[in-house]
């Protein structure tokens, strides 16, 4: 018995072991057949982008519109000596050797917008410059000359000297611009180089900045530093919209090369391009800007002024001085007049007449519509010419 034992404890032993070494090596025998195996990975390869000609609108890149407008922005370079006073010793050579007159240096952008050279850019980038220099992109340096000027709206006009059929830029409709659309600043930051960044139309007309007389800014949050400023802003097509000008930085609204935190906070501002365009056109034509004028100052007539003062009338504009002199002076506008209408186009803010009398040519009679009390008044004004702001050259 004990023997039969020893053999069928051997039996099973044995069977064990073969049943292990099968289930190692040859699992498939014991289970029939084994798992099918996992088909090939397929990679699906991303077709080929189809190539987009400039300016053609994509969704997910620009890079055809800044293409398109690379080529027209300038980098702005200039130099100033610095003024010292006369002095006897100045007319010595050995020491105008050894203490030569300081110079100071600065920067910004600009946009060729003629193939012969004409360049738009910000007055604050070239004031009071003794030497003016414009690279372009593909590193051509060309001396720029100043061929004029218009503080009001703080832009000048250069012409680059012995420059021919050179890229530039296209502009885009006057009213083409609107809230929401994607725009693309291009200038020179910093000095850095040439730079492109992308932003929104964030609002459009921004006025009462203080920056400039004729305020009518376009503001964007496409990041705007100092030497960006006359730089072009453009749409998603890569046509010019407006002039980089200015940022706003904590507390204060600045020129663009003029901000001392150094960068904007998401708002910066750009002047339209129909204000580009007629500043352009008029300085190339004439040199300089020229704007109707009558000589009065008004303030904006709030539902709260109104009945505090009696007035009455809330539309309009309240005529607080009049110029000694001025065309409104010799035709009868008087203070405490509601200036009503100009022309037939009704008046609801002082932006609004000064845009429009700016608008008029010089000696063209107009017809301003009053309200003195409670008569209506029209005078007949013979538009003058606004005065040039004088500044340091």
């Amino acid at each position: 018995m004990r023997r039969l034992w020893l053999i069928f404890t051997q039996a099973v032993t044995v069977s064990v072991a073969v049943l292990f070494v099968i289930g190692s090596l040859k699992p498939e025998w014991l289970h029939g057949e084994g798992p099918a195996p996992l088909p090939a990975v397929t990679i699906v390869e991303a077709s080929t982008a189809p190539t987009r000609s400039a300016g053609e609108l994509s969704p997910v890149s620009y890079a055809g519109a800044a293409q398109q407008a690379l080529p027209a922005v300038v980098h702005i370079y200039t130099r100033q000596t610095a003024r010292i006073p006369n002095h006897p010793l100045m007319n010595d050579p050995v020491f105008r050797h050894f203490f030569s007159t300081p110079e100071r240096t600065g920067l910004g952008s600009g946009v060729i917008v003629d193939p012969q050279g004409y360049v738009l850019t910000n007055n604050h980038v070239i004031e009071n410059a003794d030497e003016i220099e414009a690279v372009l992109n593909d590193g051509r340096k060309f001396e720029a000359r100043l061929i004029g000027r218009d503080p009001e709206t703080d832009l000048a006009v250069l012409r680059l000297a012995d420059a021919t059929s050179l890229p530039a830029i296209a502009f885009a409709p006057a009213d083409s611009l609107t809230v929401g659309d994607v725009v693309l600043a291009i200038g020179n930051p910093f000095g850095i180089g040439q730079t492109v960044t992308m932003g929104i139309a964030s609002a459009l007309g921004r006025n009462h900045l203080g920056i400039n007389t004729f305020e009518n800014y376009i503001q964007t949050d496409a990041a705007i530093n100092p030497g960006n400023s006359g730089g072009a802003l453009i749409d998603g097509s890569g046509r010019l919209v407006g002039i980089n000008t200015a940022i706003y930085s904590r507390g204060n609204n600045t020129r663009g090369g003029d901000s001392p935190s150094g960068g904007g906070l998401g708002i910066g501002f750009a002047i339209p391009v129909s204000i580009a365009r007629m500043v352009l056109e008029q300085i190339v034509a004439n040199g300089e800007v020229v704007r109707g004028w009558v000589g009065i100052e008004m303030r904006e007539i709030t539902p709260e002024f109104a009945e505090s003062f009696d007035l009455a009338s809330e539309h309009g504009v309240l005529i607080t001085s009049v110029l000694h002199g001025s065309p409104a002076d010799k035709s009868g506008a008087q203070p405490g007049d509601i200036l009503v209408a100009i022309n037939g186009q009704e008046v609801q803010a002082p932006r609004e007449m000064l845009d429009l009398v700016a608008s008029l040519p010089p000696g063209q009679v107009a017809a301003f519509r009053l309200l003195r009390g409670s008569r209506k008044i029209e005078l007949k004004i013979a538009v003058g010419r606004r005065p040039t702001p004088r500044t340091a050259r």
